[in-house]
C-alpha cells in the first residue's frame, strides 16, 4: 500500500457521508494504491455504525476500527498508524474542516523527497479568541522550545514517510508534536498552505483548557527531545549548578565570618547553603540513575542510538 489516510472519529456522524465522498473523489485518480483508516473514538452518535457500513461496502479501500471507549485523539491516531499499512501516512481530522483535495498536493511534496510535509492553515476559519490566538502563541512556543519552526503545529492535515514516525510512542496530546519528533531523527519537513474550512456541523471538541495540556506534553517533548540519550546533562547540570549556588554562599559566610567575625551559624543562609548543596548531589544521582535505565533500555530493546535515511551498498545494488 502506498497511501494510508488515518482519520480520527468522534461523534461527526453528520459529516461522515460528505467526508467519504470528497475522500474518493481526492484520491480516486491518484497513481498508487490507497486506503483510508477510519478509527472511531468512542462515538456517542453511532458514528461506528457508519464507518462500518462504509467498509463493508469498500474493503479495498476502507478500514473501520473502534475504540471500546474514547481515549483522546493522539491515542486514536496511535491506534490509526498501527493499523495502516501505508508508506505514506496522511492524518487529517473528519470535522471537514481540512480539505481532502489537498492531499495529492501533501503526496507531490513526499514525492519531491521531503518527509514530513505539514499543513498550514494560512486562513483559519475558527473563532480568533478562543482558537485562533491561543493557536498562534501555542506554535511561536513550540517553534522556540523544539528548533523546529512552524506555523501550525495543530493542523493535523499532514504527510509522513512511515519511518520517521514509528519509532516512537503517542500519548496525551503529542500527535502536534510529531513533526518535532520526526525533526530529532532527521527528517526532511516542509510546511505548505492548505485549505481550511468553517464547522459546518457539531461542535469543536477543544477550549483553552487544551492549553495546559499542551504546554506540560511540550515539557515532556522537550526532555525526550534534547535529554532522552543523555538524561545526566540535564539532571548533573541542574546538580552542578545548584552545588556550585550552595558553594558561594557558604564562601560569603565564611569571608563574612572572617573579616567581621560573625557566626554564620546564626544566618539563614547557612542551612539554604547546605539544603542547595545537598539537593545538588541528590540531582546529580538522580542524572547518574537515569544513565543507567537509558542504557537497559536501549541494550534490552536492542534500540540504536542512531537513525539511518539511507544504505548503498554492493548488497544492495544486487538485490
Amino acid at each position: 500500500m502506498k497511501l494510508s489516510v488515518v482519520i480520527p472519529v468522534y461523534n461527526e456522524r453528520e459529516t461522515l457521508n460528505l467526508l467519504r465522498d470528497s475522500l474518493y473523489k481526492a484520491l480516486e485518480n491518484i497513481p498508487y494504491s490507497w486506503e483510508v483508516v477510519f478509527v472511531d473514538d468512542g462515538s456517542q452518535d453511532n458514528s461506528f455504525q457508519l464507518l462500518e457500513n462504509f467498509a463493508k461496502e469498500d474493503l479495498e479501500h476502507i478500514k473501520a476500527i473502534a475504540l471500546r471507549r474514547n481515549f483522546g485523539q493522539t491515542a486514536a491516531i496511535a491506534a490509526g498508524i498501527d493499523h495502516s499499512s501505508g508508506e505514506i501516512i496522511v492524518l487529517m481530522d473528519a470535522d471537514m474542516q481540512n480539505d481532502p483535495g489537498d492531499i495529492p498536493m501533501l503526496m507531490e511534496k513526499i514525492e519531491d523527497g521531503y518527509d514530513v510535509v505539514s499543513g498550514w492553515r494560512h486562513n483559519r476559519k475558527d473563532e480568533f479568541i478562543t482558537r485562533t490566538l491561543p493557536s498562534k502563541i501555542a506554535n511561536k512556543l513550540i517553534s522556540w522550545v523544539t528548533g523546529v519552526h512552524l506555523h501550525d503545529y495543530g493542523c493535523t492535515l499532514k504527510a509522513y514517510r512511515r519511518e520517521v514516525i514509528t519509532g516512537f510512542r503517542l500519548y496525551g496530546e503529542m500527535h502536534r508534536f510529531i513533526p518535532a519528533y520526526a525533526g530529532y531523527v532527521g527528517a526532511k519537513i516542509i510546511e505548505v498552505p492548505v485549505k481550511h474550512h468553517p464547522r459546518r456541523f457539531g461542535k469543536t471538541k477543544y477550549g483553552l483548557e487544551r492549553t495546559i495540556k499542551v504546554i506540560l506534553d511540550l515539557l515532556t517533548v522537550k526532555f525526550l527531545i534534547s535529554y532522552s540519550h543523555k538524561p545526566l546533562y540535564l539532571f548533573g547540570g541542574l546538580g552542578l549548578l545548584l552545588s556550585f549556588a550552595g558553594g558561594l554562599i557558604l564562601l560569603f559566610l565564611l569571608i563574612r565570618r572572617l573579616s567581621l567575625v560573625i557566626s554564620p551559624f546564626n544566618s539563614p543562609l547557612f542551612p539554604t547553603a547546605i539544603m542547595l548543596a545537598l539537593m545538588g548531589f541528590q540531582s546529580i544521582l538522580m542524572g547518574l540513575i537515569a544513565e543507567l535505565l537509558v542504557r537497559t533500555y536501549h541494550e534490552a530493546q536492542k534500540k540504536t542510538t542512531y537513525t539511518l535515511r539511507k544504505v548503498v551498498s554492493i548488497r544492495e545494488q544486487e538485490e
